[in-house]
């Protein structure tokens, strides 16, 4: 079976999606993350259909489970991802949380892991199909799902291998691309899923409200955006 670990903050105004105030105000973003969580893992729940995939929420800090109640698919999982274990010296920053949450979830019994970001809540389902089924065949390997912004969304894998996270440099275009040289440092496969796009500023909110993206519905999302008057209204980029 698969673990899919969504890398979320708790939607708490002023502590979730703050790259996005301005152009939204903090209890915007808020809300907004909150629907992110509900798509992100529904969407989980429903590429689980067709594979045994199992939605887990990958948080921080320790305690703040309860920060999700209402905003999560039924039947997702917690597992901390503070960073705060023993780590390499080379894995620093968000590295430490996302090795963190692989080893965490590994050590359930889980065959591979994927972490995912909470920010594509229209990611295609068949990109979490599809990375599931390569780790679930024989041999080594990681998935990638490269995000436009030079990031990724989604990495998926066998082992808990530090060496994908050492010395990188997190928050840069170059976060894909590092990964990809670690894998093939380690003489792994690299199964490349389409490339998709993070919600994380103004441009690529427009992109999320002109809801033209051939992905997940994101019902959740959508609902919020329409609740919001925020359908056919000019670009945040221009602001």
């Amino acid at each position: 079976m698969c673990a899919m670990g969504v890398m979320a903050k708790a939607p708490r105004p002023g502590q979730a999606k703050t790259r996005l105030c301005p152009p939204l105000h903090p209890t915007q973003a808020a809300e907004l993350s909150a629907a992110f969580l509900r798509d992100i893992t529904e969407n989980i729940a429903l590429a689980a259909c067709a594979v045994p995939i199992h939605g887990w929420i990958a948080y921080a800090p320790a305690g703040g489970e309860g920060s999700f109640d209402g905003h999560l698919a039924d039947g997702t999982g917690f597992v901390l991802a503070d960073g705060s274990p023993p780590m390499p010296a080379d894995v620093q920053g968000f590295g430490r949380c996302l090795l963190h949450a692989a080893q965490a979830l590994f050590a359930t019994g889980f065959g591979a892991v994927c972490l995912v970001n909470s920010d594509s809540p229209s990611l295609p389902t068949a990109c979490l199909i599809d990375a599931a089924r390569a780790l679930l065949a024989p041999g080594d390997r990681i998935a990638l799902g490269p995000a436009d912004d030079g990031g990724y969304y989604l990495l998926g894998m066998k082992q808990p291998h530090p060496h994908l996270f050492a010395d990188i440099a997190w928050s840069t275009s170059s976060v894909a691309s590092a990964t990809q040289a670690r894998a093939s440092a380690l003489g792994l496969d690299v199964v490349m899923l389409p490339t998709w796009y993070d919600v994380d500023d103004a441009a690529s909110l427009d992109r999320l409200v002109a809801g033209a993206d051939d992905g997940y519905a994101a019902p959740a999302t959508n609902a919020w955006i329409e609740r919001n008057g925020l359908r056919g209204r000019m670009s945040f980029a221009a602001q």
